[in-house]
């Protein structure tokens, strides 16, 4: 088993709650080349937007119906 493959399955046996910060860091971590772009005002948007996402206090509109909606418009 290669160390990656040894790092995935301990990994999922880790509890939900710790499993899903890991993976949030994880993808984290790939973004950074992307955010140094970004204005300060933008990131503070963002980060607020994630906080109210986590908080549950935001209504999300599936991707599928937002397209949907969006292409109904253009026709």
């Amino acid at each position: 088993m290669t160390t990656a493959e040894k790092l995935v399955s301990e990994a999922l046996d880790l509890p939900s709650p710790i499993r899903a910060f890991v993976a949030e860091r994880l993808i984290e971590s790939l973004d950074t080349n992307t955010a140094t772009d970004l204005s300060p005002e933008w990131k503070e948007e963002i980060e607020k937007r994630c906080r109210e996402v986590d908080a549950g206090t935001v209504n999300l509109i599936p991707a599928d119906e937002v397209f949907e909606k969006a292409y109904a418009r253009l026709s």
